[in-house]
């Protein structure tokens, strides 16, 4: 049987790999798995396509007796809360999260607010092959989605509610929201206001093209965003992945960094300020740094590693409960408020975290263990081009700590490097930290190349 869903959904190049016709028999398989009379609801991020794709799967679900609610343009974080708050019995989410513009997908939410299992995912898929929809008595029951106002304005009160706003009111610190012209528009300067920050919005105008930068928020793609971070003075800057379940933090100086750093802060915050009642335990994917071992240990905190997809580290947190769950892209679990990544909810937990500590962010950051990253990626065509990066990196690395986690993780005395498949793209992804930013690139550079001339050679 084939597979459909990747580490974070079902994404393909809309059009092309994702095309109507796919996404018709993939909604009428997760209509049969909610089954006929379930309420799901609905709802898009600012991707082009996105209004058909909503129209196709809206039909989709309908065909098997669905009852379906359309939220409109929101964040994921803000469909989840809404589908976990009032009794619907999932939800689907039109997005393709960071992937480039001409990518887009649907993510499965169970009634929990929580994307569905690998087991479930597996259910979908199954159904999908081998073509086991309703019968005929559920088909067309009903003409057309229902519309849902209000979702985002519930969100953004729920998300102030979990900080204390009056504290962050006191002292109104400015901080520069990067939109990238996604779903968060709608909601992350709303949460900034709500809180008594000052917000200056970039970005933050929804275009499907998105002109201004990269859907990603990396340290390249928000390049501009920390420039104007310096230039006026802001105590902070978020910015946003296209459906906004994540945050990438701008510090005071205008440095950016991953999301492992800035989870590293919040969760130790969480644990020592018991903003969640929780053992003192964190899960973080392979792909974190191993600052995180360095800075939350010394506090009595432990780190569970696990593979990489948010997914995983929600319903793990959620059998075995922590103080939080993070991934270095930015993705940031406050399970006092829900089991998901939210970007939304991780700029307030930065706003406050920063009135509470000390209004310098780049204070904040300096007591990290200091490591620069490096990221690439090469692109594969075949299976077996992917498990031979996987199998040359263990024989590369023999000789150090393997983590065999999702890929290949080498730990070095002053380094390491994590070798891992892509769960959305066909690529293989290569990952270095290091003391010294020239000695991981010369890592990284180093690694891709040799894995890239082994393996491109079968």
């Amino acid at each position: 049987m084939g597979r459909l869903f990747g580490t974070d959904g079902v994404r393909g190049v809309w059009g092309e790999s994702l095309t109507p016709e796919l996404l018709l028999r993939l909604s009428r398989a997760i209509g049969a798995y909610f089954g006929p009379g379930s309420r799901v609801l609905v709802g898009r991020d600012t991707r082009r396509g996105g209004d058909l794709a909503v129209g196709v799967v809206s039909a989709g679900l309908m065909y098997e007796g669905v009852k379906v609610y359309y939220a409109g343009i929101t964040p994921t974080p803000s469909l989840q809360l809404y589908v976990r708050d009032h009794g619907f019995d999932g939800g689907v989410m039109v997005t393709a999260s960071h992937n480039p513009p001409e990518y887009n997908g649907v993510k499965v939410v169970g009634p929990d607010g929580v994307e569905i299992s690998r087991e479930d995912e597996e259910r979908i898929e199954e159904l999908y092959f081998k073509g086991e929809f309703g019968g005929p008595e559920v088909r067309g029951l009903l003409s057309s989605p229902v519309r849902v106002e209000g979702v985002n304005d519930y969100y953004v009160e729920k998300v102030a509610e979990r900080v204390d706003s009056e504290k962050i009111a006191k002292v109104k610190p400015r901080v520069v929201i990067d939109c990238g012209n996604g779903a968060t528009s709608f909601t992350s300067p709303y949460i900034a206001r709500k809180l008594g920050a000052k917000p200056l919005t970039l970005n933050c105008n929804p275009d499907p093209q998105f002109p201004s930068r990269h859907p990603e928020p990396t340290p390249e793609s928000l390049r501009d965003s920390a420039a104007v971070v310096r230039a006026i003075g802001a105590h902070l800057g978020v910015g946003h992945d296209a459906d906004g379940d994540r945050a990438i933090v701008i510090d005071s100086r205008g440095e950016v960094h991953w999301g492992d750093r800035s989870g590293s802060l919040l969760a130790r915050f969480a644990y020592e300020n018991k903003l969640v009642n929780a053992p003192g335990r964190v899960y973080t994917g392979v792909s974190s740094s191993m600052l995180v071992e360095e800075y939350l240990k010394p506090a009595g905190i432990e780190v569970v590693w696990t593979p990489v997809g948010a997914v995983t580290i929600s319903r793990r947190m959620m059998n075995e409960p922590g103080v939080a769950g993070f991934e270095e892209n930015g993705g940031y679990i406050h399970p006092a408020h829900q089991y998901v990544r939210d970007g939304g909810m991780t700029m307030a937990l930065m706003l406050y975290m920063l009135v509470t500590e000390g209004l310098d962010s780049s204070r904040l950051f300096s007591k990290l263990p200091k490591y620069y990253a490096v990221k690439t990626k090469v692109p594969v065509s075949t299976r077996s081009e992917v498990q031979c990066f996987v199998e040359e990196a263990k024989s590369m690395f023999s000789g150090e700590r393997l983590i065999l986690i999702d890929g290949v993780k080498a730990v070095g005395e002053d380094y390491w490097v994590l070798v891992r498949p892509s769960g959305t793209e066909p690529v293989v992804r290569i990952m270095v930290e290091a003391r010294s930013p020239e000695r991981a690139r010369e890592l990284a550079e180093s690694v891709a190349k040799s894995l890239s001339e082994r393996c491109k050679k079968q």
